[in-house]
């Protein structure tokens, strides 16, 4: 047999297209070719496969080789053609038999001594397998990470020579279980804070509702150490979304799965570039916000990251994803992710403290706040004021607040009821559920009017508060919102808090 097919995958973002290595061996003089748009590791694999073979004992066809990756316009990257493009070339020289290869697909990079390393892009891969009913064969540093999809068939393979013998029938290789994971990880307890009552109540919407959040206030008044508190108090992941944050990072090279379950905490210093917070690359590759999804954004200095790195936010914040555009390449990465900031009121940090002076002139402290743009501001659903506590309320064991625990429980009941009545949390209400989901009786639709034209909130804001009460009604298990609710959420807007 001269000619052989076997199945494998490309990466396109969190998506695996489905890519044939057809191979031929033919008469002429020894020659290595790969064509189908190969990239620079994809055409150095000639020399791995040469290489893995013969020191895993088979004979390196003395032809002419002519491998086609299927469909031609798509582009191929990465090492994990070496083991299907092995594979095809001892199928076509008659070393492996073919039998068995419709229903396998096959992703791994081979070492020199044929054993396998592990790629990234596995979940996608187990994803498109199981929907092809065929089982994915990798490398076995990687297989407990995508067993996790739920039906897939996933086998492990350690070296060249196991896997045909798995092919062969004489050692079937037997399917990889899913990792275990943390499903009960320790994070950051809310207890931890003293005092703090207003923050931890915005806290707590913020977290019922999926809701961003800006903390302003003078340093080390624990801005940072609340919103580091914010994934404890949410409620667990759903499996889809627990998958594609996993899918992500693997990306980025992780193949740990005891993260699985957990929320995702991103923390980028204000040196980022915006190709590191929305991703990019020749090849792009998911950033900080795509990290994020299903998790916590927090950016700490808010003002101080560049004007260009806040304005890329402005779109992910809205549609909860985003498209990287390159000349070969249109990537779009899920990026639903809950932006939490933090900001010092001003350069100095202390206008408004009660304890230290403030220094700042008011040009040097508009100028500090114009680094935020209006737009931006807009998507911010909670504004709060982190003020200084004195040392004896902070040395206090009676001033300690609620326990995460403690407040995950109501914020896991207000989710629930978002669930059931929109299937949605608040912060995602589409426009045409939002008319039904926030009706007003006459009293307080008037009152929200008169408030929303003396703040001159935008169509946008608006929106947003009223999302925002209807969270707050959630969490007090009101079926209607009335003028507290809407006080309450109108209170998180006012430009007093930044």
């Amino acid at each position: 047999m001269d000619l052989s097919v076997v199945y494998s995958r490309a990466l396109a973002g969190i998506e695996a297209p489905l890519v044939r290595v057809e191979t031929h061996l033919s008469n002429g003089l020894p020659a290595f070719n790969i064509v189908g748009l190969p990239e620079t590791a994809v055409r150095e694999s000639k020399d791995r496969v040469r290489s893995a073979l013969l020191n895993s004992h088979f004979t390196f066809p003395d032809r002419r080789i002519t491998v086609n990756l299927a469909p031609a316009d798509l582009p191929k990257e990465g090492g994990g053609f070496d083991l299907p493009i092995a594979l095809g070339i001892l199928t076509a020289s008659g070393q492996v038999p073919a039998d068995q290869l419709a229903r396998h697909e096959f992703l791994g990079e081979l070492a020199l001594d044929g054993s396998l390393r592990a790629t990234p892009g596995v979940i996608p891969a187990a994803r498109c397998a199981r929907a092809g009913q065929r089982a994915l064969v990798l490398a076995a540093e990687s297989a407990a990470l995508a067993a996790l999809v739920p039906g897939s068939a996933v086998l492990p393979a350690p070296d060249l020579l196991t896997l045909c013998a798995h092919l062969n029938g004489s050692r079937p290789i037997d399917p990889a279980q899913p990792g275990s994971t943390d499903a009960r990880h320790r994070y950051p307890d809310l207890g931890d804070v003293a005092g703090q009552q207003g923050a931890r109540r915005a806290l707590e919407i913020a977290a019922s509702g999926g809701h961003n959040l800006l903390l302003s206030g003078p340093p080390g008044t624990g801005k940072t150490l609340l919103a580091s508190r914010l994934p404890g108090i949410l409620p667990p992941p759903s499996a889809e979304e627990a998958l594609t944050a996993l899918a992500l990072r693997n990306l980025h090279g992780q193949n740990d799965c005891s993260t699985y379950l957990q929320r995702p905490f991103r923390n980028p210093h204000h040196s980022a570039s915006p190709a590191a917070l929305v991703g990019g690359g020749g090849r792009p590759r998911p950033g900080e916000i795509s990290l994020a999804h299903g998790g916590v954004l927090f950016l700490d200095e808010f003002p101080e990251f560049s004007r260009h790195c806040l304005e890329v936010l402005r779109e992910p914040l809205e549609s909860g994803q985003v498209t990287l555009s390159r000349a070969r390449h249109k990537i779009t990465y899920p990026a639903r992710f809950q932006l939490v900031a933090a900001m010092n009121p001003c350069p100095c940090g202390y206008l408004g403290d009660t304890e230290r002076a403030c220094r700042c002139t008011p040009d040097q402290i508009q100028r500090y706040r114009a680094r935020l743009s209006g737009p931006l501001l807009d998507r911010i659903d909670l504004c709060v004021a982190v003020q200084r506590l004195p040392a004896r309320t902070l040395l206090s064991a009676q001033c300690r607040g609620e326990d995460s625990d403690t407040v995950r429980q109501r914020v896991r009941r207000s989710r629930e009821r978002q669930q059931q009545r929109q299937g949605c949390a608040n912060a995602q209400l589409p426009p045409d559920l939002l008319a039904r989901t926030c009706a007003l009786d006459e009293a307080v639709n008037e009152y929200l009017i008169a408030a929303a034209t003396r703040m001159h909130l935008s169509g946008r804001a608006l929106h947003r508060t009223l999302r925002v009460a209807r969270t707050i009604a959630d969490l007090a298990g009101a079926e209607n919102l009335d003028t507290a609710h809407i006080g309450e959420a109108l209170a998180y807007r006012s430009s007093d808090q930044v």
